[in-house]
């Protein structure tokens, strides 16, 4: 039985979810995948904010029909869209992940000028964390955040690479470092000093915008800053957590898709006299499939009844980064599986979205933290008496 861990008001969202994204996501992904169009994305954006799903995470803004909104169902909504454009999703999912540190981190100020756009559609967000030089090793950053007691403003100097949504976001959270370690703070895009030096051409995820951003003396007030000054790793580590439970839902979606393809394609195509899944080995390929993604839900679900339960922190590591481990191997190697078993139909887009499921997949296993880096996590809370070494 798939939604194990999900009870009736779970699976009854996730029908209205799907159904929303199917008259809103769906007309739109072939303008996002093929002209990479951010007008597509910014309308579905402005729908789902319409609509308050963008509140799912946070119960004290959310005034829709689920009693209790949590992760769980910003998972859900993560899955269903990544079923039909894991572009898209990642668009969402980082605003999401800003708005995260905003609601939890920002003064009263800054959540109405910032999150509240976010929630309502009407803004996007960024996140800055990656740099040319560093990567999954955020204690090696080399971005400077310093405080100017005369004009009362934190100056910025650094570079960030990889950034989703750069150039297109309202508001960037960025983190760097002072004299007492790594702190947050909220940029937004007109600030001065703040540029956009490139976008990058990715192999998949076409119509989601990935860039770098600079920073020259960048100034924003001081109340800009998020929580305390040296408080950023403790800001990052519950957004991690969040990230990478939202990343579970994200190789579900994409996971399920190819799967679909695949199953349909096995029993329609007719190979020696036979439909092609009579196979043994197509069996195994479709097996193999299946139960890989029942397991990715059932810990994909585990971490986020964790977190709506109160889990976070140190409390969490282990099970979302095993979600995100576990989901977006398992969307890996389905759209692998499905290319494979689909044959030349798999690697041409005139014949499906099987070759477009394959390319987007790749990026699961290294955005968020690599399959590498969630391993480390994993291992160091089952080893808890040494000191693990990447």
């Amino acid at each position: 039985m798939r939604d194990f861990l999900l009870d009736d008001a779970d699976r009854a969202f996730r029908t209205e979810v799907r159904d929303f994204l199917q008259r809103e996501l769906l007309p739109r992904a072939a303008d996002i995948e093929d002209r990479r169009s951010w007008d597509a994305v910014k309308h579905v954006v402005r729908a789902l904010g319409a609509a308050g799903y963008l509140k799912l995470m946070f119960p004290d803004l959310y005034k829709g029909k689920l009693a209790h909104p949590g992760l769980t169902h910003a998972t859900i909504l993560s899955e269903e869209a990544s079923y039909i454009n894991y572009a898209f999703e990642t668009t969402i999912a980082t605003a999401l992940s800003c708005a995260y540190p905003l609601h939890r981190h920002a003064s009263e100020r800054l959540r109405d000028t910032y999150l509240t756009p976010i929630l309502e559609g009407t803004a996007i967000g960024a996140i800055c964390v990656t740099e040319p030089n560093v990567g999954s090793d955020s204690a090696g950053m080399e971005t400077r955040i310093d405080f100017d007691e005369m004009r009362n403003e934190w100056v910025i100097n650094g570079s960030k690479r990889y950034i989703s949504n750069a150039s297109v976001a309202d508001v960037y959270i960025v983190y760097g470092l002072t004299s007492d370690g790594m702190t947050a703070v909220a940029v937004p895009k007109n600030a001065k000093g703040m540029s956009f030096p490139r976008n990058y051409t990715f192999m998949g995820r076409r119509g989601c915008i990935v860039g770098e951003v600079g920073f020259d003396d960048c100034r924003v007030p001081a109340d800009h800053l998020l929580g305390e000054k040296g408080g950023g790793f403790r800001i990052m580590r519950g957004m991690f957590n969040f990230e990478r439970a939202i990343l579970g839902g994200s190789g579900l979606g994409v996971a399920r898709s190819a799967f679909d393809i695949a199953t349909a394609h096995a029993q329609t195509r007719k190979s020696f006299g036979q439909a092609l899944g009579c196979k043994q080995l197509i069996w195994d390929k479709i097996a193999q499939m299946s139960w890989r993604i029942d397991a990715s839900e059932l810990i994909t679900y585990r971490a986020t009844k964790m977190y709506d339960a109160g889990a976070d922190g140190r409390a969490l590591m282990k099970e979302a980064a095993m979600a995100k481990l576990v989901a977006t191997e398992t969307a890996n190697y389905c759209a692998n599986e499905t290319v494979q078993i689909l044959g030349g139909d798999g690697i041409t887009k005139e014949y499906g979205r099987a070759e477009q499921i394959y390319r987007d997949a790749r990026a699961l296993t290294i955005v968020g933290g690599t399959s590498e880096v969630a391993k480390y996590l994993i291992a160091g809370r089952d080893l808890p008496d040494i000191r693990i070494t990447l």
